[in-house]
This record gives C-alpha cells, structure tokens and sequence, in this order.
C-alpha cells in the first residue's frame, strides 16, 4: 500500500514538473521584447468573369396563373442566354419563392389575396464585351430585377503570390521604420500568418430594374483589386 501511494506521489510530482516547465517556456517566450506590425499587399487585375443575379416576379390572383407566367418569362430568358452564348452550366437557380399577400383598399380594408411568384438564377458571364448587351436582352425577354452585378478573374493565383510578397515586404519595412524610431535594433522574425480578403471591385455597381428600354446597358468590369495581409513578430536585439 505504501508503495502505491509512494508511485503516485513520484507521478504527481513529475506531471507538476512538466506543466510548470511548459508554462515557463511560454512565459518566455511572450516575455521576449517584440514589435509586432501587420503589413498589406494589393495586386490590381483586370476582371474576366462576371456574376449577374436575374430575376423574375409574377403576380397573379391565382397560384397556378403566376407559376405558369413565371416560368414562361424564366424559359424566355433561358433561352435569350443561350442564345447569346451562355452555357447551361453558367446558369445556375438561387431562388425560387411562392407565398401570398394581402391587398388593400386606399382606406385600409382587405380587398383579397394574390399570389407572388419570385425566381432568380445567378448568371456567369465569360464574355465581357457582351455584357451590356446581354442586361439588355434579358430585360426584353421579361426579366424584371437585374442586381449585385460581381467581377472577377478565372485565374487569381499568381496574383494572390504577388500580394503575399508585397506584404511581407511591407511588413517588414514598417519593422525597420518602428525600429529605428524607437531606438533599437530589429531582430529575427519570430512568426508570420497571412489571410486574404476577397476581390474587390474598385467602385460600385448599381442595380439595373425594369422593363424594356432603348440602347444597351453600359457597365464598365473596370479593375479588382487582390489584397494579403501579413501579421508578423519580430524580435528587439
């Protein structure tokens, strides 16, 4: 019995050595005097893709007569795009909503129910120089909310590489300048993580709305913008 307890004791002891011995490992480590900076990089692209949410809304006093109006409008559509290029595999449904709603009289009192009907299929468009034309067409075709018209580039690799490197870059730089402001003398890079943000379009794009019009939509892709950012440690000797 004693030398159970005496073995338990000696397991205690050891377990109590290792934790406080990692616990000071880690206390060193976040004792050691650091300058910490986050550097950023951007890569500009020109966009080569581009995502066009196209809706279509119906409604009707019966549930059967806006289904069968929407799908005709939405059939139409469909064959407007591939028409015009667009692969069936680029057209891809997001959303399709049935449900009721109420109508009322100008002094509040309930005349009856209709039914709405709301189908939108997100387009990817390869083709850039036939964009405004392809708004264009669509709308004629029945397509009556056009919006969150995105850009984008098949290939964004090499540019996110490039943007690492300028952040780094950056990064470091930023390192040497507090450095030297301070007074002291940068050391070696204790840690480096990076994450990137998303393709940013370098302005706005407004949704188009309606039905029919003359000409054809202008939409310019304009640029996207790649961005990194570095978080880095680095040592004060």
């Amino acid at each position: 019995m004693k030398n159970k307890i005496l073995v338990a004791a000696i397991g205690l002891m050891l377990v109590t050595a290792l934790t406080a011995c990692g616990t000071a490992a880690n206390s060193n480590n976040a004792m050691i005097p650091q300058i910490s900076v986050t550097g950023n990089g951007q890569v500009y692209i020109v966009p080569d893709l581009a995502y066009v949410n196209i809706g279509v809304h119906s409604e009707a006093p019966e549930v059967a007569a806006a289904l069968e109006d929407n799908n005709l409008q939405a059939q139409a559509i469909r064959t407007t795009l591939t028409g015009m290029g667009v692969d069936d595999k680029d057209i891809q449904t997001t959303a399709f909503n049935v449900y009721p709603t109420q109508e009322y009289s100008p002094t509040g009192e309930m005349q009856g129910t209709k039914y709405v009907v709301e189908n939108t299929v997100v387009v990817t468009v390869r083709d850039l120089t036939n964009l405004g034309s392809l708004l264009d067409s669509t709308v004629k075709s029945g397509a009556n909310t056009i919006n969150s018209i995105s850009f984008d580039a098949t290939d964004k690799a090499g540019a996110y590489t490039e943007a690492r490197k300028l952040a780094v870059e950056n990064g470091k730089l930023q390192a040497e300048e507090l450095a030297a402001a301070s007074g002291v003398e940068l050391g070696n890079l204790i840690s480096v993580s990076s994450y990137n943000s998303g393709p940013q379009t370098l302005y706005d794009v407004k949704s188009y709305s309606g039905v029919g019009g003359n000409g054809t939509v202008p939409v310019a892709a304009g640029q996207i913008v790649i961005s990194v950012d570095a978080s880095m440690s680095y040592a004060i000797k």
